[in-house]
Protein backbone atom coordinates (compact mmCIF):
# COMPACT_ATOMS: atom_id res chain seq x y z
CA UNK A 1 0.00 0.00 0.00
CA UNK A 2 1.24 3.45 -0.87
CA UNK A 3 2.90 5.38 1.92
CA UNK A 4 6.11 6.89 3.17
CA UNK A 5 8.72 4.49 4.57
CA UNK A 6 11.20 5.96 7.02
CA UNK A 7 14.12 3.90 8.33
CA UNK A 8 15.78 4.06 11.73
CA UNK A 9 17.11 1.33 14.02
CA UNK A 10 14.76 2.32 16.86
CA UNK A 11 11.64 4.52 16.72
CA UNK A 12 10.49 3.95 20.32
CA UNK A 13 10.95 7.56 21.49
CA UNK A 14 8.89 8.86 18.56
CA UNK A 15 6.28 6.08 18.94
CA UNK A 16 5.76 7.04 22.60
CA UNK A 17 4.90 10.60 21.51
CA UNK A 18 2.90 9.72 18.40
CA UNK A 19 0.67 7.06 19.93
CA UNK A 20 -0.88 9.80 22.07
CA UNK A 21 -2.00 11.48 18.81
CA UNK A 22 -2.73 8.62 16.41
CA UNK A 23 -3.18 4.86 16.26
CA UNK A 24 0.08 2.96 15.87
CA UNK A 25 0.07 -0.61 14.57
CA UNK A 26 3.03 -2.94 15.02
CA UNK A 27 4.08 -4.59 11.76
CA UNK A 28 7.03 -6.84 10.91
CA UNK A 29 10.22 -4.73 11.28
CA UNK A 30 8.42 -1.61 12.49
CA UNK A 31 5.24 0.36 12.92
CA UNK A 32 2.42 1.68 10.72
CA UNK A 33 0.53 4.89 11.41
CA UNK A 34 -1.07 7.77 9.51
CA UNK A 35 -0.08 11.41 9.47
CA UNK A 36 -2.78 14.05 10.13
CA UNK A 37 -3.70 13.93 6.40
CA UNK A 38 -4.26 10.17 6.27
CA UNK A 39 -0.96 9.41 4.52
CA UNK A 40 0.37 6.03 5.66
CA UNK A 41 3.72 6.21 7.40
CA UNK A 42 5.81 3.05 7.78
CA UNK A 43 8.45 3.48 10.49
CA UNK A 44 10.85 0.66 9.68
CA UNK A 45 13.25 -0.38 12.44
CA UNK A 46 16.24 -1.29 10.31
CA UNK A 47 18.82 0.34 8.06
CA UNK A 48 17.49 1.69 4.77
CA UNK A 49 18.20 -0.71 1.88
CA UNK A 50 19.37 2.19 -0.33
CA UNK A 51 20.01 5.90 -0.03
CA UNK A 52 17.56 7.29 -2.62
CA UNK A 53 19.15 10.74 -2.51
CA UNK A 54 22.54 9.28 -3.48
CA UNK A 55 21.06 6.80 -5.98
CA UNK A 56 19.99 9.08 -8.85
CA UNK A 57 19.31 6.15 -11.15
CA UNK A 58 16.41 4.93 -9.01
CA UNK A 59 14.28 7.91 -10.10
CA UNK A 60 14.32 7.02 -13.79
CA UNK A 61 13.09 9.42 -16.45
CA UNK A 62 11.21 11.84 -14.20
CA UNK A 63 14.27 13.94 -13.47
CA UNK A 64 15.63 15.56 -10.33
CA UNK A 65 13.76 14.34 -7.28
CA UNK A 66 12.91 17.23 -4.93
CA UNK A 67 10.83 15.48 -2.29
CA UNK A 68 7.35 14.61 -1.12
CA UNK A 69 4.50 17.12 -1.32
CA UNK A 70 1.47 16.93 0.96
CA UNK A 71 -1.65 19.03 1.07
CA UNK A 72 -2.89 19.46 4.62
CA UNK A 73 -6.01 20.76 6.33
CA UNK A 74 -4.00 21.50 9.48
CA UNK A 75 -0.50 22.65 8.57
CA UNK A 76 0.45 23.31 12.20
CA UNK A 77 -0.48 19.78 13.31
CA UNK A 78 1.25 18.27 10.26
CA UNK A 79 4.39 20.31 11.02
CA UNK A 80 4.46 19.00 14.60
CA UNK A 81 3.93 15.43 13.40
CA UNK A 82 6.90 15.51 11.01
CA UNK A 83 9.07 17.37 13.53
CA UNK A 84 8.43 14.45 15.92
CA UNK A 85 9.89 12.19 13.21
CA UNK A 86 13.09 14.27 13.06
CA UNK A 87 12.27 16.76 10.30
CA UNK A 88 13.06 20.45 10.74
CA UNK A 89 11.81 23.53 8.92
CA UNK A 90 14.03 24.41 5.98
CA UNK A 91 11.81 26.86 4.08
CA UNK A 92 8.46 28.58 3.83
CA UNK A 93 6.36 29.67 6.80
CA UNK A 94 3.01 29.01 8.40
CA UNK A 95 1.95 32.52 7.41
CA UNK A 96 2.72 31.86 3.73
CA UNK A 97 0.72 28.63 3.82
CA UNK A 98 3.55 26.24 3.03
CA UNK A 99 6.52 24.71 4.78
CA UNK A 100 9.48 22.67 3.66
CA UNK A 101 10.82 20.24 6.22
CA UNK A 102 14.10 18.40 5.78
CA UNK A 103 15.73 15.33 7.26
CA UNK A 104 19.07 13.96 5.99
CA UNK A 105 18.61 15.34 2.48
CA UNK A 106 14.94 14.33 2.14
CA UNK A 107 12.33 17.10 1.92
CA UNK A 108 8.62 17.09 2.71
CA UNK A 109 6.63 20.10 1.54
CA UNK A 110 3.39 20.85 3.38
CA UNK A 111 0.80 23.09 1.72
CA UNK A 112 -2.50 24.38 3.04
CA UNK A 113 -5.49 22.72 1.40
CA UNK A 114 -6.52 24.31 -1.91
CA UNK A 115 -3.50 26.64 -2.04
CA UNK A 116 -2.04 24.75 -5.02
CA UNK A 117 -3.82 25.81 -8.24
CA UNK A 118 -3.34 22.36 -9.83
CA UNK A 119 -4.64 18.87 -9.28
CA UNK A 120 -3.18 17.56 -6.08
CA UNK A 121 -2.85 13.93 -5.07
CA UNK A 122 -1.86 13.14 -1.49
CA UNK A 123 0.94 12.23 -1.40
CA UNK A 124 2.77 13.47 -4.49
CA UNK A 125 6.41 13.18 -5.44
CA UNK A 126 7.93 16.37 -6.81
CA UNK A 127 10.63 16.66 -9.46
CA UNK A 128 12.22 20.01 -10.34
CA UNK A 129 14.08 19.83 -13.64
CA UNK A 130 14.76 23.41 -14.69
CA UNK A 131 15.48 23.83 -18.39
CA UNK A 132 15.54 20.03 -18.88
CA UNK A 133 11.82 19.70 -18.08
CA UNK A 134 10.65 20.00 -21.71
CA UNK A 135 12.93 17.09 -22.70
CA UNK A 136 11.60 15.02 -19.79
CA UNK A 137 7.99 15.78 -20.77
CA UNK A 138 8.80 14.65 -24.31
CA UNK A 139 10.21 11.34 -22.99
CA UNK A 140 7.03 10.82 -20.94
CA UNK A 141 4.90 11.43 -24.06
CA UNK A 142 7.01 9.02 -26.17
CA UNK A 143 6.52 6.32 -23.52
CA UNK A 144 2.74 6.90 -23.70
CA UNK A 145 2.55 7.64 -19.98
CA UNK A 146 -0.84 9.31 -19.43
CA UNK A 147 -0.58 12.94 -18.40
CA UNK A 148 -3.19 13.93 -15.84
CA UNK A 149 -2.73 17.70 -16.13
CA UNK A 150 -0.79 19.90 -18.52
CA UNK A 151 0.26 23.21 -16.99
CA UNK A 152 0.80 26.34 -19.06
CA UNK A 153 0.24 29.18 -16.58
CA UNK A 154 3.89 29.73 -15.68
CA UNK A 155 4.97 31.07 -19.06
CA UNK A 156 3.82 33.79 -21.46
CA UNK A 157 3.62 31.52 -24.52
CA UNK A 158 1.04 29.06 -23.17
CA UNK A 159 3.54 26.21 -23.60
CA UNK A 160 3.07 23.04 -21.58
CA UNK A 161 6.20 23.24 -19.46
CA UNK A 162 4.97 21.46 -16.32
CA UNK A 163 2.86 18.34 -15.99
CA UNK A 164 1.24 16.15 -13.37
CA UNK A 165 0.98 12.40 -13.75
CA UNK A 166 -0.61 9.81 -11.48
CA UNK A 167 0.11 6.14 -10.96
CA UNK A 168 -2.76 3.61 -10.80
CA UNK A 169 -2.62 3.55 -6.98
CA UNK A 170 -3.28 7.31 -6.77
CA UNK A 171 0.23 8.61 -6.09
CA UNK A 172 0.83 11.92 -7.86
CA UNK A 173 3.99 13.12 -9.59
CA UNK A 174 4.70 16.82 -10.18
CA UNK A 175 7.12 17.17 -13.10
CA UNK A 176 7.99 20.87 -12.85
CA UNK A 177 10.66 23.15 -14.25
CA UNK A 178 10.87 25.41 -11.20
Amino acid sequence: RAGLKLFKVNWQTEINILQEKTAVTTIPDGHLLSDPNGVRIYLMEKTAPIDPIAEEKCFGILGDFAGLSLETTDIHRSMEFYQTLGFSISGGSLEKGYLSLGNNGFTISLMKTLSCPHLFFNPSLTYFNGAENLKIIEKIRKLNIPITEEITCFNKNGTVDNIIIQDPAGLGFFIFND
